[in-house]
């Protein structure tokens, strides 16, 4: 137990985990060169893509010390985006120790702050550390100086590490072995296990990421999940080095794996406890949750044909996440689908990204919207996830909207352009901390406006320097309605959106004015409309395409030219009737992106 170190490696979106990660493996000699490659522990595509974790993944590695001592390292590289931030504090919680990556060119940032509480909060020691030190646009003096007034942690002896050239590995090793405090527990108590994450094999079934806390855990044994009280027994058992190795037992402090037959992921909750079916642990391991989705969205298939095939593919992909929910619906636009919860709009941008890659799918994604509180008059209350579910108003006592708290940190002269952001976006100022060169602006912004191009925007009037880190903080009172888009007076249920009535008229004209700009041009008049409560509050329209008919006609009676003229608007009255609109996916971008 004194030898074994289990620590996770936490930091805002691209400082540098993964690469310190795979030196960490690269030192340790957990693969040889011929096996090494970047981003190791980024199992996916998009993952080395996009250059993110999306998946918390874990390695055991084995260290010789200076003083050759032989140590087991169990390392959890977690995600950094703020969509994931359950999966980091879950991580930590399997941990005695952090180590905080802040990269030196960027300095402290949102997330850095986020996680860094997370871990603070859980009595972890965390161990700052300056990365991409041989940059020439790096400033550790700067950097260093933000980590003492931001963070609070000290930063004497600080490490600084290259984690693209292996400068300073060795020494952050070192430290590591030096103040992360071994594991506590005992093998000889009763087993509790904590379960990090969960995947679907279609071999094995589901394989549990696990931390044994307390006990030890053998193959045969009888296991039971302590919020399902369900029972399996062990089949298979081991540790990642990164490669899969099976063993015959995990003992207290150790991080590995688990197959025990489960077919379905939820029998196997992230979060919870594993405990021995005879001799059971009383209590289970806190922090448990089940994960809440922040945003719902549709997904649709192109080709109506596809719907069996999407619901399969669905299904397969949930297996191997469990944060992603859904449930059958339909639209008289866009036909049959299912309407989804995601963490977050990165979350639901990779959902939709791995099932078109990995399932051969042409997905069409409605906007996105949050969960509101509905009282009705009867005393009631409901929560709905989509406008089409709204009430009528005449049943509505009041409707209340998810709040987020934002924290904003932004080098100083960025203020004034974040502020008036805020206040567009229907913002409450809860404080401002000015640290240096740095001001963390911590604000109160309904979730709606927040997911829909908050971020892009901050990132644009600050030109890349602001980061923000929100969560979901109360449900508020609020005057807002429902905006519906007509196109040839038949609502598209998959536009409607939710929004606050101060600004529903502006905000409904670009919207008709950008689909207008969008939908192309056909035989017959397109006529979009915006409406709030059947009242019209905006009109485009697209004007048909025209054939000269009376091109041909060379003098002779008018009224042969007045019969081809008549005939053609039958014609065009005719297809009105019975034309087919094809909505482009650009519309319902229009609706999530494009308008402020």
């Amino acid at each position: 137990m004194k030898n074994i170190r289990n620590f996770s490696i936490i930091a805002h979106i691209d400082h540098g985990k993964s690469t310190i990660a795979d030196r960490f493996i690269q030192f340790c000699k957990g693969l040889t060169k011929r096996e090494m490659s970047d981003q190791i522990l980024d199992s996916m595509d998009i993952e080395k893509e996009r250059g993110i974790t999306i998946k918390a993944q874990s390695v055991s590695l084995k260290y010789k010390s200076k003083k050759s001592k032989i140590f087991k390292l169990n390392l959890i590289d977690t995600p950094g985006h703020v969509d994931f931030s359950y999966e980091v504090s879950r991580s930590l919680s399997a941990c005695e120790g952090a180590i905080l990556i802040i990269d030196s060119t960027q300095g402290v940032e949102a997330q850095t702050l986020a996680n860094c509480n997370i871990a603070l909060e859980m009595n972890l020691k965390v161990i700052p550390v300056l990365n991409k030190i041989d940059l020439p646009t790096s400033n550790p003096k700067k950097v260093l100086k933000e980590i003492e007034q931001i963070i609070g942690i000290k930063t004497l002896n600080v490490t600084r590490c290259s984690a693209k050239t292996g400068y300073g590995i060795t020494d952050l090793l070192e430290k590591i072995i030096e103040e992360i405090p071994y594991p506590k527990g005992s093998s000889l108590n009763r087993l509790q296990a904590l379960i990090l994450d969960s995947w679907f094999d279609k071999y094995l079934g589901v394989i549990s990421l696990i931390r044994i806390k307390e006990g030890k855990i053998k193959l045969g044994d009888k296991i039971k999940i302590m919020s399902t009280n369900q029972s399996f027994t062990v089949e298979k058992l081991g540790t990642f080095t990164p490669k899969k190795q099976e063993k015959s037992k995990l003992s207290c402090g150790s991080v590995g794996w688990i197959v025990c037959g489960i077919k379905n992921i939820l029998g196997a909750p992230i979060g919870d406890t594993i405990t021995t079916k005879k001799n059971s642990a009383e209590l289970p391991l806190p922090g448990f949750k089940v994960i809440k989705p922040q945003i719902y969205a549709g997904l649709f298939p192109n080709d109506s044909n596809y719907y069996e095939h999407f619901r399969n593919s669905l299904n397969k992909l949930s297996l191997n996440d469990s944060s992603l929910l859904y449930e059958p619906e339909n639209s008289i636009a866009l036909g049959f689908g299912f309407r989804c919860g995601f963490l977050g709009l990165l979350h639901m941008e990779i959902v939709k990204e791995r099932l078109e890659r990995e399932y051969n799918l042409d997905l069409i994604s409605t906007t996105p919207t949050v969960n509101y509180e509905i009282e009705l008059n009867d005393n009631n209350s409901i929560i709905i996830d989509n406008p089409i579910k709204l009430p009528k108003k005449n049943l509505i006592k009041a409707i209340k909207e998810p709040i987020a708290k934002c924290n904003i940190l932004s080098p100083i002269k960025y203020v004034g352009n974040i502020i008036s952001l805020c206040v567009d976006r229907r913002g409450i100022q809860k404080n401002m901390i000015y640290h240096n060169d740095q001001v963390e602006l911590i604000y109160e912004i309904p979730m709606s406006e927040v997911i829909l191009n908050f971020f892009d925007s901050l990132k644009s009037i600050s030109s890349g320097y602001a980061s923000l880190k929100y969560n979901f903080l109360k449900f508020k009172k609020s005057n807002v309605v429902r905006l519906d888009i007509l196109i040839n007076s038949d609502r598209i249920d998959a536009l409607s959106i939710i929004i606050h009535k101060s600004n529903a008229i502006k905000k409904a004209k670009k919207i008709v004015e950008n689909i207008k700009n969008i939908i192309p041009r056909h035989q017959f008049n397109i006529i979009i409309q915006a409406s709030i409560e059947n009242n019209i509050i905006a009109r485009e329209t697209i004007k048909q395409l025209r054939k000269n008919v009376i091109a041909k006609c060379y003098g002779g009676d008018i009224s042969r030219k007045k019969k081809l003229i008549q005939k053609q608007k039958y014609g065009k009255k005719k297809m009105k009737k019975i034309g087919n609109i094809q909505i482009p996916q650009e519309v319902f971008l229009t609706i999530l992106g494009k308008y402020k």
